[in-house]
């Protein structure tokens, strides 16, 4: 069975509109719901919930390449971009701040039109040192196939099995033009429909040398940005993805192999939105916690790094909470992480965990105290 890409009417994609219109009806409604609630928080709350929500995207749209980032550096090059105080969270490297610009120059500029030079700047951004691994790659262009046709493999050397053929590079200038022309030009289907398209198109097309998983979500992102008329993220649409990673390829696989009816891709990527908007009530509800538990404790005489380590639980610590990790963390000497936490301890902000001895942990109290006068 030939690929879409080599369909005579490609790319003339068409999907049952009376299949989807429930769920994208369903989808439309909850993004307004969850938009509306966002709107009634607090700006900086509104602002943390911007912040999880980046981090988790740029986080799960690598891992979903099988490239795992530091959130802790993550959050700390988000905040530092959009001034959103943070704490002394560690340098970041090079990977990380390639991910991170251009998440923040989809979303953030939206309303943008996307052209060439800014999908080559987004892959420049992601490859810095020019090499995926050992690899080289081609930055500041599209992919010239010098090492043969841009495949899609799995299994050992010598047992491969081809997923999927893109297009010749030889098409790709003809085959990037068309797309950019219709990405950048007014939505003539429902925005989320227009979103999903894109996702489908870009990596079918496979542009780049590497890298164009990524570079398509982003423009996902973009478009589902433009879809609801702000600069503001409050679901990742990444992060459901990686949680489902072997039915997105699945889905992939069989869609490009298929017919240019795409309307099982359609339901999966609305599934998939429904999924991340559920998600976002986690989001809000951690949001939410935080912003009661610093109005709290909010007058307590804490020092900085009281402060840096109660945001780092209030974030989702990972793993649990010892006075040597303290030490590690804030930098401070094991004596002073401990008078740290006995202080917190004293003030019924921490507890210890049910271990003792050199197992000792702590963590959060369910609910904070009230505020010493």
């Amino acid at each position: 069975m030939p690929y879409i890409h080599e369909l005579e009417d490609w790319p003339q994609f068409t999907w049952d509109e009376a299949r989807l219109a429930a769920p994208l009806a369903d989808v439309r409604h909850r993004q307004g719901r969850l938009l509306g609630r966002m709107e009634a928080l607090g700006f900086d709350s509104r602002r943390q919930a911007v912040l999880r929500t980046l981090t988790e995207d740029v986080v799960k749209t690598s891992e979903i390449e099988g490239e795992n980032l530091d959130a802790q550096q993550v959050r700390s090059s988000i905040g530092r971009r959009l001034g959103i105080d943070v704490g002394a969270l560690p340098p970041t490297d090079r990977r990380v701040e390639g991910v991170v610009e251009m998440m923040l120059d989809a979303t953030g500029r939206s309303e943008a039109p996307v052209t060439r030079e800014r999908i080559w700047d987004w892959h420049a951004a992601l490859f810095p040192t020019g090499r995926s691994g050992m690899r080289p790659v081609r930055t500041g262009a599209w992919r010239d196939d010098a090492t043969g046709p841009m495949q899609v493999v799995s299994g050992a050397i010598g047992h491969e099995r081809v997923h999927f053929e893109a297009p010749a590079a030889e098409r790709l200038e003809q085959e990037t033009a068309a797309f950019l022309d219709w990405f950048n030009r007014p939505a003539e289907i429902d925005p989320v429909l227009k979103a999903a398209t894109a996702h489908l198109w870009f990596v079918t097309i496979h542009p780049l040398d590497d890298g164009n998983g990524r570079v398509a979500r982003a423009l996902t992102d973009l478009a589902l940005t433009r879809s609801e008329g702000g600069a503001e993220r409050f679901y990742s649409l990444s992060a459901q993805i990686q949680q489902n990673r072997s039915a997105y390829y699945q889905v992939l696989e069989r869609t490009q192999k298929g017919r240019l009816d795409v309307t099982a891709w359609m339901g999966w990527f609305l599934q998939t939105m429904s999924g991340a908007l559920d998600g976002a009530a986690d989001t809000l509800s951690s949001v939410l916690r935080k912003a009661r538990f610093w109005e709290a404790i909010g007058t307590a005489r804490l020092n900085a790094r009281q402060r840096l380590m109660l945001n780092r639980l209030l974030d989702g610590f990972r793993g649990k909470l010892t006075t040597s990790k303290w030490a590690q963390i804030a930098k401070c000497s094991q004596d002073s992480a401990l008078r740290d936490i006995s202080d917190l301890i004293e003030r019924g902000v921490l507890e210890r965990g049910e271990s003792g001895g050199r197992s000792t942990s702590y963590r959060l109290v369910a609910e904070p105290p009230q505020p010493r006068t």
